[in-house]
């Protein structure tokens, strides 16, 4: 019989079935709350502490305050990854404002944050679609003003990966004033026919990617030309290559966006790259 998922809840690791969070949780009630995600990779986590800072930069954002520390939050992860044997994967976290009555206003400053975590065993060094590309659909983007927090209100997010699910495609990027902002759980990325690696620029439009960055300094340190600006959706569509990050995908190649061929359907030879690079660093850091 194999051993019983453990998840982490509020200072305790507890079996999956009798992990319970009070109706009156504010995360439960509002989307009221943080989350972050960290990869698994050979057992160890990957550009974690990077996702630390900006889980802590988000709950301050929104005055939360963080109740861990640096070394304690690592320390919660490590232990939880071993009790669950998770060689690869994601491990999730969530912080939210806590358990108290009803009410829009915040809770008494010493209402006590809820604290979750849980793994999750996925292929993600050798997933399929690395080799294949994936096709992507673009959508309407129709989220709040302050995108650069990692909130857990996440319905925007949701139906942009139904239209994507039921399109038959991997991703959604959402689209605002005829450019692209991200993709609903990734940050985007063309690169253009002369050669230059393209994405948005950091703002509250979109959520600082911690893929992202290290996919630009990787990009820098072999001296690969950048551009951090705006870019539309037919400059996408034209591109000689287009691919997407985040942490459950590293650096995945995109064929299709909207039915429109980029490239030659294929995922190009710097998008390949970025991903070889991308995994070195993951497995010599992890």
């Amino acid at each position: 019989m194999s051993n019983p998922r453990i998840v982490y809840l509020n200072g305790e690791f507890l079996p999956f079935a009798e992990a319970r969070v009070p109706i009156m949780d504010r995360g439960f009630l509002f989307a009221d709350g943080i989350y972050e995600v960290s990869a698994i990779l050979d057992g160890r986590l990957v550009d974690n502490a990077a996702h630390l800072a900006r889980l802590d930069r988000s709950l301050g954002e929104i005055g939360i305050r963080n109740p861990y520390s640096l070394a304690e939050w690592i320390a919660l992860e490590t232990e939880l990854v071993a009790r669950n044997a998770v060689a690869e994967g994601l491990v999730y976290m969530q912080v939210t404002r806590g358990v108290a009555e009803r009410d829009f206003a915040f809770p008494s400053a010493d209402t006590p944050p809820t604290v979750m975590m849980f793994t999750q065993a996925k292929n993600v060094s050798a997933n399929p679609m690395a080799e294949t590309g994936a096709k992507i659909i673009t959508v309407p983007d129709i989220r709040w003003k302050r995108r650069d927090i990692k909130s857990i209100a996440l319905l925007a997010q949701v139906l942009a990966k139904q239209q994507a699910a039921e399109a038959g495609v991997a991703e959604a990027w959402m689209v605002e004033d005829d450019a692209v902002t991200e993709g609903a759980s990734s940050t985007a990325f063309i690169v253009t026919k002369a050669g230059a690696i393209v994405t948005r620029p950091l703002s509250t439009a979109l959520l600082p990617g911690i893929t992202r960055l290290s996919v630009l300094r990787l990009a820098e340190e072999a001296g690969l030309s950048l551009e951090e600006r705006l870019f539309s959706v037919a400059e996408a569509c034209a591109a000689a290559e287009a691919f997407y990050t985040s942490a459950s995908a590293f650096v995945m190649p995109v064929v299709s966006i909207d039915g429109h061929v980029v490239g030659d359907g294929k995922p190009g030879p710097l998008t390949r790259r970025l991903r070889e690079l991308y995994l070195g660093m993951a497995r010599e850091s992890a």
